[in-house]
């Protein structure tokens, strides 16, 4: 009997002749690139460096564009953006060492937001590994169990002949739900050494797919149908599993409520009826949620952000749908089910027949968004409201954004209408600093059919304003909104509420003047206020190519509501 996997694909007689007589000049570093075309990769990110030599030289002779950051944690969230945008792996190309830590603030926001990166580092020549020896430039005792405890997998290369499989293999497990970041390291003499191993042709990988299982999925319906007050929590693996139209019509079969957390943005349209939007920061929401018979959690963990700080505790059952399975059940016990989103909200609209009437429900969730309106309201946050609202009406509804970790950001978690699906991305994941404007160009050059925005405060710009000059060389379609409020705002204020002063030297920043400094990198520039913004702001989007919206402004966060 033969099976499937059993068949073996006899190469043609000009493959043969071909993997006969390979192309000379070719090194290790030619088996890399051609292993991430034959993998379907288009685009990479990344720097050079001593050791990685050998393959920048390769990218020479390869069809792959190359985009170049000028620092290496910037071009982990370009390529963080460009693989949430486009669901594919995002290769990135670093060097040994300070190069390869350098990445890994960013590949720690990849693995929390799981956005599929193969990161490739070099390594000291092979004679050197193991530590010390021979004092290598760059050189660590172990260099991969840095990356152990951040990425998904570590895969090395220690012979040309592993590169194309351990590509492969990190391909897979990027592209594996849930998605994450990758590490492979190959040393600097394998890559450059030339080689007489056939062209990478064959590069077909088949991640694997994570179904429910069908006894839990029955169980869960069962739940679900015969709730009374049933409510949903949408996460990130909804988006990343690009499962919101199913997610929409299993809420409108139960007629159940759906809470977004500040990373399932843009899961569940944000004025259906069924919306409560985004308010997980606020007490009105929590109690709903807690008022919930049955809960279905969906691609989340329910972590510090979605279960406005661990004072959540729901009182009905918990279904939770989970890719990661370090995260099921990891807060709150439930009903378990480790599955990709999409492929268990499909199970449950097959298994839940019978509609659901509840004709209270949209008037259950008006007056809960009320409550939230009315006591943010009262706390006389008008400026903020109206800047968020001037970045809405200013950005097309398609067009993506990233933000950094600043005030308008916090502000956009809770209130910003993402437009549509895979469209609003902020380091809400990991929480570092300096990811919008990098990961802002990744996306742009995942999909220059739309402008894309970044915004940022001033100290979050100072640490990817060198990007500038990549924006300019590639003329990426990004507008970087800088919010300039003289220092990290965020702490300021967190300070502020802890101890009742900052500490000035450390949250007060003089820094420079963002529209010339922009216009030196030749991109234009341009210094607004809330009353321009919507204006100025549309212009630049509109306009081909990089550009920088300045608007001084000290902003403050609405207060939130952790307890009654």
């Amino acid at each position: 009997m033969t099976h499937d996997h059993d068949l073996v694909l006899r190469p043609t007689p000009a493959q043969t002749e071909a993997a006969l007589n390979p192309p000379p000049g070719r090194t290790g570093g030619d088996l890399v690139v051609e292993s991430l075309a034959a993998l379907g990769a288009t685009t990479v990110f990344g720097l050079p460096g001593q050791h990685a030599l050998g393959v920048f030289d390769a990218l020479r002779r390869s069809d792959l564009r190359y985009i170049g950051l000028r620092v290496e944690n910037n071009a982990g969230f370009a390529a963080d953006a460009y693989g949430r945008i486009t669901g594919e792996a995002a290769p990135l190309l670093l060097s040994t060492g300070p190069g390869a830590l350098t990445s890994l603030a960013a590949l720690q926001e990849a693995r929390a937001a799981s956005a599929p990166v193969l990161a490739i580092g070099s390594q000291v020549p092979t004679a050197g590994l193991g530590g010390g020896r021979h004092g290598y430039l760059h050189e660590l005792p172990d260099q991969a169990a840095s990356f152990r405890g951040v990425v998904k997998s570590v895969h090395t290369a220690r012979t040309q002949s592993q590169i194309p499989s351990a590509i492969a293999e990190a391909w897979t497990s990027a592209l594996t739900v849930p998605h994450g970041p990758v590490w492979v390291e190959i040393p600097q003499d394998v890559l450059l050494a030339e080689t007489a191993i056939p062209v990478v042709t064959g590069g077909d990988t088949f991640p694997e797919e994570l179904p429910p299982r069908p006894e839990l999925t029955a169980v869960a319906a069962d739940l679900l149908t015969r709730a009374e007050r049933p409510a949903i929590i949408a996460g990130g693996g909804v988006v990343r599993a690009d499962a919101a139209k199913k997610l929409r019509q299993l809420a409108e079969r139960l007629q159940a409520p759906v809470v977004t957390t500040f990373g399932g943005k843009g899961a569940f349209p944000w004025t259906h009826p069924l919306s409560l939007q985004s308010w997980l920061e606020d007490r009105h929401t929590t109690d709903f949620l807690e008022d919930a018979d049955v809960l279905l959690v969906i691609g989340s963990g329910l972590g510090e952000l979605s279960s406005n700080y661990h004072t959540f505790t729901p009182r009905g059952r918990v279904i939770q749908i989970e890719a990661d399975l370090g995260k099921l059940e990891s807060n709150h016990p439930a009903l378990g089910i480790h599955a990709d989103a999409r492929l268990a909200l499909q199970a449950l609209l097959e298994t839940v027949e019978e509609p659901r009437t509840d004709p209270t429900a949209p008037e259950r969730v008006r007056e809960v968004l009320d409550k939230v309106r009315a006591r943010v309201a009262a706390q006389e946050l008008t400026l903020e409201q109206d800047v968020l609202a001037a970045v809405r009406k200013a950005l097309p509804s398609r067009a993506p954004s990233f933000w950094d970790m600043t005030i308008l950001a916090y502000w956009a978690w809770s209130a910003f209408d993402p437009g549509a699906p895979n469209t609003m991305h902020s380091a809400q994941g990991a929480g570092g600093l300096g990811y919008a404007f990098p990961a802002a160009l990744g996306a742009a050059a995942a999909d220059p059919t739309h402008p894309v925005l970044a915004v940022s405060g001033d100290g979050g710009a100072l640490y990817s304003i060198a990007e500038l000059a990549t924006a300019r060389q590639y003329g990426l379609n990004v507008t970087w909104l800088i919010v300039d409020d003289g220092g990290y705002g965020i702490l300021r204020a967190y300070m502020t509420d802890a101890f009742g002063t900052p500490t000035a030297t450390a949250t007060d920043l003089p820094g420079p003047d963002f529209v010339a400094l922009a216009e030196s990198f030749g991109v234009p520039g341009v210094r607004t206020s809330p009353e321009t913004l919507a204006r100025d702001l549309a212009k630049a989007l509109a306009t081909p190519g990089p550009s920088v919206v300045v608007l001084p402004a000290v902003l403050r966060m609405f207060a939130p509501t952790h307890a009654d």
